[in-house]
């Protein structure tokens, strides 16, 4: 199973034959780093939204309850669905879910095994970069029980924290910036480092690694000690034959990449965005920002 650093995975219970799964978007207060908290908006009480994990040919139920003022709705990033169910208001047929409403987008899985994302759809220039956005997963039923095996989602965001002058780290609680936002805090499933959490290995572990990005900003993502391979692109499979043999991948706005790489020395090696302002908190010159670590346990 994939897992998701921080972030909680989403529940589901069956209705009618269908997996029924319940997000909720709201507003939250949420932390970035050491004691800087912003007002975001996000699913079920954090951002990135809890993980969802599906497999090819479920029939699923996505029951969206809007708690936020505004109107709102829910894009499946790169999945095969009808067009009511696409999320994409007005130019579809897909409904607005407004303040107080809930929708059901539902439809069958037909996307092959791979990395794939929801975000909303509405006022996006706002509603993503609040934090409106999540992981969803169309895993591969053979490698549920693979040995030796890791194998982890990391979701790349920003964050306009306007009101802190530059360089300031003073603990308090922030509203975002949304008019010309200048970008000053960059996170890994929601945190700066040093509150990113590792990504744990063993030696010998086989080790895949899922790349997403929503927002604006394009982050080159550099793995230090070891070379990786390139096996999947916006939810598809790579075949062997045209892997890339890479250290750093640009992750695109609205992309996601599936790297694999062995585990096989050991040590404590970082994995950051090479973009050097995105490795700070507000501009502080210590290490922050879109950067964790891969931890050899053994």
């Amino acid at each position: 199973m994939v897992i998701t650093p921080g972030i909680h995975d989403l529940p589901f219970t069956y209705e009618n034959g269908c997996k029924l799964f319940e997000l909720t978007a709201e507003e939250i207060r949420w932390e970035l780093v050491d004691g800087i908290f912003i007002k975001a908006w996000g699913y079920n009480g954090s951002t990135p939204g809890p993980t969802i994990h599906v497999f090819p040919g479920d029939k699923v139920i996505f029951r969206v309850y809007n708690h936020l003022p505004v109107r709102t709705s829910v894009h499946w990033h790169g999945l095969e669905v009808p067009n009511i169910m696409d999320g994409v208001p007005p130019i579809e047929p897909s409904p607005y879910i407004g303040p107080g409403e809930f929708f059901d987008y539902r439809f069958t899985i037909c996307n092959p095994p791979g990395t794939y994302m929801y975000h909303s759809h509405v006022a996006v220039p706002i509603q993503d970069n609040a934090g409106l956005l999540g992981g969803l997963i169309v895993e591969e039923p053979c490698l549920q029980h693979r040995k030796n095996y890791r194998d982890y989602l990391c979701l790349l965001q920003e964050w306009a924290v306007n009101a802190l002058p530059w360089g300031d780290l003073t603990p308090g609680t922030y509203n975002l910036n949304f008019v010309k936002p200048r970008f000053n805090f960059f996170t890994i499933n929601g945190r700066c480092y040093p509150k990113t959490l590792p990504l744990d290995v063993c030696c010998g572990d086989t080790v895949r690694v899922r790349f997403g990005n929503i927002q604006m900003h394009h982050h080159p993502i550099h793995l230090h000690g070891h070379q990786f391979q390139v096996v999947g692109a916006d939810g598809f499979p790579i075949p062997p034959t045209a892997r890339l043999c890479k250290n750093t991948i640009l992750v695109a706005s609205g992309e996601t990449w599936d790297v694999q790489f062995q585990a096989n020395n050991k040590g404590i090696w970082p994995m950051h965005c090479h973009m050097p302002h995105h490795v700070t908190n507000n501009g502080n010159p210590a290490v922050g920002g879109m950067f964790t670590t891969v931890n050899y346990l053994s």
